[in-house]
């Protein structure tokens, strides 16, 4: 790995917030590579020289600042929603975890493109924090060392180690902006100084969705040069107009496009190569199944030698494994667009209630791109009260979304019907999902919503199954309110079902979800319920909506697959 040494009198930096003596000088600072400790809030607590050349950020910007904000992005620079961080849950999970390709935000508003290493660290009086390195990343085929001859033409085995390697790397995700990050890792700087990726949707509009460089020994995205083009003209002999439409792959050079420009893309390209020194591009075609997706330019301005025509047979093979990638990335997309488009219809508007605060939440399963079964919903009843309901039914395709539709749809009538017992609502109901709806199984917690006469709010309830509502007052006390559980919903097993009431206390959140909030592969669902209690505890004096986001964002965890529904409301403070 390429280390980056501090100069002399860029010492290692401690934060602020940092207990005394609790990171060593000597003992960070001998760490050759980029390094930072954080505390177990994520808190940058010390950061040694190496980390503040590369990330090019000073003290006070580096030193107690929340590291995930500041530093870690998506792969084109957004910043990384904390449920998709990789590091961010390591952290809180007190493991140890490396990552072969981060994206993380400099100080002059560029990305690098970095490998990283976390593992726990001991603050001062045995604190919990993480030690994250940041090395640059290494590629496949293995580069080579400083000094060789890097003209030299790679073997056979190399080029079938490349092939395979971008096979690999392509194929293992469905979001088309990483997978393009991945193809310039790959190329970048094996066979060039430059990658550029121009990209071409259904209405045939060009776009430069990215370029990146090889700079000081990673790779840094120039979205100053990123952004759309021109309009494609058919007529166009020059290269990249070809290679859009499909023709041909040709080599370039900067004198390519040093004539009059016969269209808006040529304009560009010539910008292109002044902006970047290129002397030398490969340019082929990207081909999907049925239609050309774009065109992948790799570059050399560094580099003295030039691209050959015997390049342009491993650059068309790679732009037809890319090719296959991006149809299935974007596949993928446009199946998961339809999907979120259908739940949101599926699920309803939330009603107004004077005085009091409601909102509600779904969000998909992240590595699904079908409907799910998770529903809320919230309506008036016949006596002027108003009801909740949040449920789960089994499985996560249209089937699913189809029984959640037919119950949510026979729970309305029911409870119009018998207003007054949540509990005879949910029997009426679990008796017809034996014998109408199409509902394998189902959980779900059903509520009514009344106002006293001493100003105060009741909820009374009847649980079939559901993970139990947290109750949370505005000073931060909280419980689960698991009383009024029964069975869940489709076993044919005739129960006795029954209510529990509770008040309210003024400016008190209530908060119904689905077990994708709390369930985790790795952990028991007692301490998803645990950390959901404690965040929703400290966020208890938020405005309802940011209340929401953030704890989603803070509770879910990362290796959930399943999607969740969320509902919350808020009580007012007591009528003076």
């Amino acid at each position: 790995m390429d280390a980056v040494v501090p100069e002399a009198g860029q010492p290692l930096l401690a934060g602020p917030r940092a207990q005394a003596g609790a990171v060593p000088d000597d003992l960070l600072e001998g760490v050759r590579a980029p390094a930072f400790v954080v505390d177990d809030e994520g808190l940058i607590a010390a950061a040694n020289g190496a980390a503040r050349i590369l990330l090019q950020w000073s003290a006070a910007d580096l030193l107690g600042q929340d590291a995930h904000d500041l530093l870690h992005r998506d792969s084109h620079g957004r910043t990384l929603p904390r449920s998709r961080c990789q590091m961010r849950d390591a952290l809180m999970a007190g493991s140890t975890r490396h990552s072969d390709l981060g994206w993380f935000a400099r100080g002059d508003g560029s990305l690098l493109g970095l490998s990283w290493f976390l593992t726990p660290y001991a603050l001062g009086s045995g604190r919990p924090g993480a030690l994250v390195m940041l090395y640059q990343r290494q590629q496949a085929p293995e580069r080579r060392q400083e000094g060789e001859e890097r003209s030299t033409p790679l073997t056979e085995l190399d080029r079938l180690a490349l092939l395979a390697e971008t096979t690999t790397q392509l194929t293992s995700t469905l979001d088309v902006d990483e997978a393009l990050h991945r193809l310039a890792a790959l190329t970048v700087p094996l066979l060039a100084d430059w990658a550029i990726v121009d990209l071409l949707n259904e209405n045939n509009e060009v776009r430069r969705a990215l370029v990146v460089e090889h700079k000081g020994g990673v790779l840094v995205e120039r979205t100053d040069l990123q952004g759309p083009m021109p309009p494609l003209v058919q007529e166009s002999p020059m290269p990249l107009s070809r290679a859009l439409r499909g023709v041909a792959s040709a080599i370039v050079s900067a004198s390519t496009y040093l004539d009059p420009p016969d269209s808006g893309i040529a304009v560009e390209q010539h910008r292109l190569f002044e902006e970047t020194g290129m002397h030398s591009a490969a340019i082929a075609p990207v081909r999907g199944l049925r239609d050309v997706l774009g065109a992948l330019t790799l570059g050399r301005a560094t580099r003295p030698d030039a691209f050959t025509a015997c390049d342009l047979p491993l650059l068309e093979d790679l732009t037809r494994r890319t090719g296959l990638a991006l149809d299935n990335a974007r596949l993928y997309q446009r199946q998961r667009k339809v999907s979120e488009t259908m739940q949101r219809h599926l699920l309803p508007q939330m009603p107004t209630i004077p005085g009091v605060q409601m909102t509600a939440r779904y969000v998909a399963a992240p590595q699904a791109s079908q409907v799910g079964g998770d529903w809320y919903d919230a309506f008036p009843l016949s006596d002027g009260v108003t009801a909740l309901a949040i449920g789960d039914v089994v499985g996560h395709d249209l089937d699913a979304a189809g029984g959640m539709a037919q119950l949510r749809n026979m729970l309305r009538a029911f409870a119009w019907s018998h207003p007054e017992s949540p509990s005879a609502v949910v029997t009426q109901l679990d008796q017809a999902v034996m014998h109408i709806a199409e509902v394998p199984m189902a959980t779900m917690l059903l509520a009514r919503l009344t106002s006293a006469e001493d100003g105060m709010w009741r909820v009374r309830w009847t649980n079939a199954g559901h993970p139990p509502p947290l109750l949370v007052h505005h000073d931060g006390q909280s419980r689960f309110l698991t009383e009024g559980h029964g069975i869940l919903l489709g076993t044919g097993t005739a129960t006795p079902r029954e209510d529990a009431v509770v008040t309210l206390p003024p400016r008190s959140t209530l908060v119904l979800y689905t077990d994708g909030l709390v369930e985790s592969t790795r952990h028991p669902i007692d301490e998803g319920l645990d950390r959901l209690r404690k965040h929703a505890a400290s966020l208890a004096r938020r405005h309802l909506d940011s209340f929401s986001d953030a704890l989603l964002d803070r509770v879910r965890p990362q290796d959930n697959d399943d999607d969740v529904a969320f509902l919350a409301l808020r009580t007012p403070d007591r009528a003076s």
